[in-house]
């Protein structure tokens, strides 16, 4: 599968004048017109070119000087479709009325905005980004899901259509899609990145995440997408590295399970001390929990509009909307209480065995066929209720062609750790 330039030589060349934005676009749309029929990644925008042109043209008046330049300046960026952009309507995958769902622009577009990255569109969700898939299709092979929530965005990643696309995370939406694509995904410590101005699903375990093709590239747009981003807090040495293991890894496959075992021996072969642990030996309260406080918080997110639109949900929205309006108040918070309490049951055992990064299979296993699901979050969702940073690294490939995915997770706030040491371990696969 052809691909376009990683992120950081993207911005490279677009701030150095090797590039010209516009030049860059009107090689793009050759290239959009050609593979977005068929993977499906984009929601249709009507003028989508024309307005981009304008942009662009705008944005090379305004920084003749490549000394003056963002550092995002003429980057092409796809931003999910539960995110506010001005001039854009936000449908979040649904039937809603665009009107009763808009909303300010997103404090991560307009950061994108200030670095000068242009909005190349909006990128499919699954409705209300549940489960609910859309149209888009993986670019490895069209009849296998992208995974979601953030299908999309992974997608287009994935497809070379852009360095750089926005997507949200509340149980796996961002790991496992960037997993079945052959993406990097990043989801930060909870709260970390600002998720102003996006549709919530659970407020207490929303995150929002981005795609890159490379580590590098991640870095790059984490210094503009983090509130607080220390690009100088960097570790020394490599990072000692544990594999988890225990009743967490049954919601793998067989395959799942075997690609993880060949992830570790070829990093066990690049010189990494691999460790064990189990960090989750109550895996299964873990998991119910955390999927009781979605329920309850997604209802309460749609308490306006679940009223007046509920016959225009599809039926999975609707069952885990009913599910979380039986979920009571003791109930909602014993399971916020439980975020704080894993987090520190993880950092423990992490302290126990004397690692810095955890690692897991970042999904069941490869993208399932069909376009009915988009595969199951299990592999994502402890990391997710306890808020630690994550990321996906693409690993190998099935020898169908679909790709496999590590995930790697540090300490909460350890952000700017676990992308550095992730180019370290990413260069295992490479």
């Amino acid at each position: 599968m052809t691909t376009t330039a990683d992120l950081a030589e993207l911005a490279r060349r677009l701030r150095t004048d090797d590039l010209a934005p516009t030049a860059h676009l009107a090689t793009l749309e050759e290239r959009f017109e050609s593979i977005e029929p068929t993977v499906r990644a984009f929601v249709p925008e009507e003028g989508r070119w024309g307005r981009l042109a304008d942009a662009a043209t705008a944005l090379e008046r305004r920084y003749p000087d490549p000394g003056d330049r963002p550092a995002l300046y003429g980057v092409p960026v796809g931003v999910k479709d539960i995110f506010h952009v001005d001039g854009l309507q936000t449908r979040a995958g649904s039937s809603v009325p665009p009107s009763a769902l808009a909303g300010p622009q997103a404090a991560t577009v307009s950061a994108l905005a200030a670095a000068g990255a242009l909005v190349l569109g909006k990128t499919v969700t699954t409705e209300f980004a549940y489960f609910e898939p859309g149209p888009t299709r993986n670019p490895h092979d069209p009849d296998h899901t992208p995974g979601g929530s953030s299908s999309g965005s992974a997608a287009a990643v994935a497809a070379g259509l852009c360095p750089l696309a926005l997507g949200s995370q509340t149980i796996g939406s961002v790991n496992r899609p960037a997993a079945f694509c052959g993406v990097v995904g990043v989801k930060p410590s909870h709260g970390r990145i600002p998720i102003d101005g996006v549709i919530p699903v659970a407020p207490s375990v929303d995150d929002v995440g981005f795609f890159t093709r490379e580590v590098a590239g991640a870095r790059l747009a984490a210094g503009v997408l983090y509130s607080d981003w220390r690009a100088g807090d960097v570790p020394g040495g490599e990072p000692t590295v544990g594999a988890v293991e225990g009743p967490y890894l049954d919601g793998a496959s067989s395959t799942g399970r075997a690609g993880f075992r060949d992830h570790l021996e070829g990093l066990a072969e690049a010189g990494f001390d691999v460790h064990r642990l189990d960090p989750f030996p109550d895996i299964e309260d873990v998991n119910r929990r955390h999927r009781r406080l979605v329920a309850a918080e997604t209802a309460l997110s749609h308490a306006e509009w679940y009223p007046a639109y509920g016959d225009r949900y599809a039926d999975r929205t609707v069952e885990l909307i009913e599910e979380g309006l039986a979920v009571d108040v003791g109930e909602l918070a014993g399971a916020r209480a439980g975020r704080s309490e894993l987090r520190e049951a993880i950092h423990d055992a992490m302290d126990a065995a004397g690692v810095d990064v955890l690692l897991s299979p970042a999904a069941p296993g490869p993208a399932p066929a069909g376009l009915e699901t988009t595969g199951d979050p299990v592999m994502n969702l402890p990391w997710t209720h306890a808020g630690l940073p994550t990321i996906t690294l693409p690993a190998s490939e099935t020898d169908a062609g679909l790709p496999l995915g590590l995930q790697c997770t540090a300490r909460f706030g350890r952000d700017e750790w676990l992308l550095a040491w992730s180019e370290r371990l990413r260069a295992a696969f490479v």
